[in-house]
């Protein structure tokens, strides 16, 4: 589910969290640092699965309290579950990686119930729910247009819903994208989604050989960034232009099936996203000189990735 570009995000965030403790009483530990952002990943698709179910099924909370008011009318007493009881819903709940997943992450403490009370609300008044709950026989496509109705135009169109998720989780700015595309394609197929596995092996071993190679070659870089730097002073330079061109030089010479191209238009991106106005354009002037000396003075080691 985590692509490159989130795995470089989440190893700048953690080198950059590494070099500011390094100047305090307990310094991190960049490994532990980094699988807590990759939980991170892991708690937030979690609850967004977890508030879209809830939603889904507040239709019997709703039946049971109009049911149980003083005098219900005839209206309180025929609240329509249809979606309660769909099948959709529940071939996700009955999913044994969604049963572990709700009861390791916990979703249920952070979730915001007014919300979800109020996002059914809209959804029961929407045209789309009048559609679902006409047509009388289950019907899995339009489990899957629901839900995805419900997903796409109630929580992710819903400001209210960012700023709840925005609050609750801080890399909603760096997953978002991500986990929106992942949760509509566990909505088309539930199964396609690992709770357990939220980063695939290889992957994985990249982001942790990325982290640490920085690390330990942390005198050698430098001693090809510096001199690049012409009037820049070093020490001025914004820490996080720093990390990210350590990190593309670190892809030159130690990662030998990613193009230097692929690296230097990450990092360029990055820069712009993450640090400076400036910071896309230095980005790019330094680690361009330093791809360019590399190559002429034979430091450069590529293979095909297509065939590696």
């Amino acid at each position: 589910m985590i692509s490159r570009r989130n795995i470089r995000v989440k190893v700048m965030q953690t080198l950059y969290a590494y070099n500011t403790s390094l100047d305090t009483d307990k310094p991190l530990d960049p490994q532990k640092t980094l699988k807590q952002h990759f939980n991170q990943t892991r708690s937030l698709v979690t609850y967004i699965i977890f508030f879209l179910t809830e939603v889904a099924r507040y239709a019997e909370k709703d039946a049971y309290k109009k049911s149980h008011k003083y005098v219900p009318t005839e209206k309180d007493l025929n609240v329509n579950t249809k979606l309660a009881g769909s099948n959709l819903l529940w071939q996700i709940l009955d999913l044994n990686d969604v049963k572990i997943a709700f009861k390791n992450e916990k979703p249920e403490q952070v979730t915001d119930e007014e919300l979800v009370k109020k996002i059914y609300i809209q959804l029961t008044a929407s045209q789309q729910y009048a559609h679902y709950i006409n047509i009388h026989q289950q019907n899995l496509q339009e489990d899957r247009k629901i839900f995805e109705y419900i997903f796409n135009d109630l929580m992710l169109d819903n400001e209210i819903f960012i700023s709840h998720i925005e609050e609750v989780f801080s890399n909603w700015n760096d997953d978002g994208d991500m986990i929106a595309q992942s949760t509509a394609a566990f909505i088309r197929k539930p199964q396609s989604l690992n709770f357990h596995q939220i980063i695939s092996t290889d992957k994985e071993l990249f982001a942790i050989n990325l982290l640490k190679t920085v690390v330990d070659k942390e005198d050698y870089l430098l001693s090809l960034i510096k001199p690049k730097l012409k009037n820049w002073d070093s020490e001025r330079i914004a820490l996080l232009d720093m990390v990210l061109m350590k990190m593309g030089v670190c892809e030159f010479l130690y990662f030998d099936t990613i193009p230097p191209k692929v690296t230097i238009n990450e990092y360029i991106d990055l820069a712009k996203d993450y640090s400076t106005a400036q910071s896309g354009h230095f980005v790019n002037g330094i680690l361009d000189n330093i791809h360019k000396e590399l190559v002429q003075d034979g430091k450069l080691k590529k293979k095909d990735f297509r065939k590696a």
